[in-house]
């Protein structure tokens, strides 16, 4: 079977060619810091797009802020900071953290307690 590319794959390649020698002058002159307004922006439709329960809007500004977390990635990358297989590991991780209920030993008998375990995996990740 021939091996097909993902569209996260595709994602990928796109950002590395709106960075590359031949890219976008605008996307290269990008900053976290010039990009805040935008993200803020597109995070402000997101929950107006929840709100107003439109799931072909909600479809897009979701696809709106995930080019911000791919840009910011890729801000990074190109400063030997991180990319966007480290942000993705670090949710992983913190995901599996934060479920011991699901990847762990832990028992819990409501989602009132879930979300009191998970506040309490929070605090304690944030005093390290």
């Amino acid at each position: 079977m021939k091996n097909k590319k993902t569209a996260f794959i595709e994602l990928k390649e796109i950002f590395d060619i709106l960075h590359g020698p031949r890219g976008c002058l605008w996307d290269k002159k990008q900053t976290f810091a010039t990009l805040l307004s935008h993200f803020k922006e597109e995070s402000g439709e997101l929950i107006k797009a929840v709100r107003g329960g439109k799931k072909e809007h909600i479809k897009e500004e979701l696809g709106d802020v995930l080019l911000h977390v791919m840009f910011y990635s890729q801000i990074a990358g190109k400063n030997g900071l991180f990319d966007i297989e480290d942000v993705i590991g670090g949710l992983i991780n913190k995901l599996k953290r934060r479920h011991p209920h699901v990847f762990g030993n832990e028992k819990v008998s409501s989602t009132r307690q879930i979300l009191s375990n998970w506040e309490k995996i929070k605090k304690q990740e944030k005093k390290k």
